[in-house]
């Protein structure tokens, strides 16, 4: 005999969809290690600008 391992469409998508908000979590809180502002220059071909300071 076999059971249903999910009661519904819902659970389903449930735990589908919990591993990507983990993996995002986790993206933005290490994303500085992944992703540098030098990274990024060294990829574009653009000169780079600066911001005005904040007041």
């Amino acid at each position: 005999r076999r059971t249903a391992v999910f009661s519904n469409n819902d659970a389903i998508v449930m735990l589908v969809g919990a591993l990507p908000l983990d993996q995002s979590d986790e993206w933005v809180v290490q994303r500085s290690r992944y992703v540098t502002l030098e990274t990024i220059a060294a990829m574009s071909d653009l000169p780079p600008i600066s911001l005005p300071a904040a007041r």
